[in-house]
């Protein structure tokens, strides 16, 4: 992996995402290196550019600091396109170091990650007048994450970092997805009740979205098990209503939960 320091010219961006107002991104590249991410295709690069060349923004918060002085208040989304916690945050600080200036100027965040990192700031994060954290979760079997997953949280330790963020009284969401293709809709009312546990207040549901190259990826990452290979390959190309019966259960065994679902489909 090639890591680059480098200086950016800007900090926030608009966000057109729902909810948002700015996007805050400290790095670009992502070191999770998720076989399903879709990033690459957005931002239109190389999908093995993407984890093997990060890019660190080291004076971001200073550039951050003279915009907010400027900005209209609004909720910055930290971060829309690659995770503010992958392992480099945690020698760079530079999310921790945003925080510090968001919280100065007394603008809310919502941050989404798949790191439970994320923990290690939650004197800032718990003092955010507005503050969200969505752990972002696909699957609750750790064997496939670590296959498609490689470099981010195990799946437990999510699930403990956002059970320790709601009992500080930090809101937190879950984002359910990409929702593997190996989950049944029996599973669905043990994974709610885990979510439910875990102190989330709504739960965001997205499937898997095959975006060129993304394919390829994942049969990549899932090689020396084929049967995931046929699971995958059968959930996602043949069985038309796999996604659509999937959804129809959570929202079912959500309602009998109270758990606020909100569709990302």
């Amino acid at each position: 992996m090639q890591v680059s320091e480098i200086q950016c010219k800007t900090a926030l961006s608009r966000s057109s995402l729902p909810g948002l107002s700015y996007s805050l991104n400290p790095y670009r590249g992502c070191q999770h290196r998720c076989a399903y991410c879709y990033a690459p295709n957005v931002l239109r690069i190389p999908r093995d550019a993407w984890d093997t060349k990060i890019e660190v923004k080291t004076n971001i918060p200073q550039i951050l600091s003279k915009e907010l002085r400027k900005k209209k208040p609004g909720i910055v989304g930290i971060s829309t396109v690659t995770d503010p916690y992958q392992p480099l945050e945690q020698k760079y600080r530079l999310t921790r170091s945003c925080l510090e200036q968001l919280l100065q100027y007394e603008f809310p965040v919502h941050i989404q990650t798949k790191s439970s990192l994320v923990t290690r700031d939650i004197d800032l994060i718990s003092r955010f007048s507005d503050s969200q954290v969505m752990m972002s979760i696909g699957t609750l079997r750790d064997p496939e994450r670590m296959l498609l997953e490689p470099y981010s949280s195990p799946i437990q330790e999510r699930l403990d970092a956002l059970r320790k963020l709601s009992d500080t009284g930090v809101r937190t969401t879950i984002f359910f997805g990409p929702i593997y293709p190996t989950i049944t809709t029996d599973d669905i009312p043990c994974i709610l009740d885990c979510f439910k546990e875990s102190g989330a207040s709504e739960i965001w549901i997205d499937q898997l979205n095959l975006k060129p190259g993304i394919w390829e990826t994942i049969q990549k990452a899932l090689q020396h098990d084929q049967e995931l290979i046929r699971i995958f390959s059968e959930q996602i190309g043949k069985n038309k209503d796999y996604y659509t019966n999937i959804r129809r259960e959570i929202q079912k065994k959500a309602t009998e939960r109270h758990l606020k679902i909100i569709d990302a489909f």
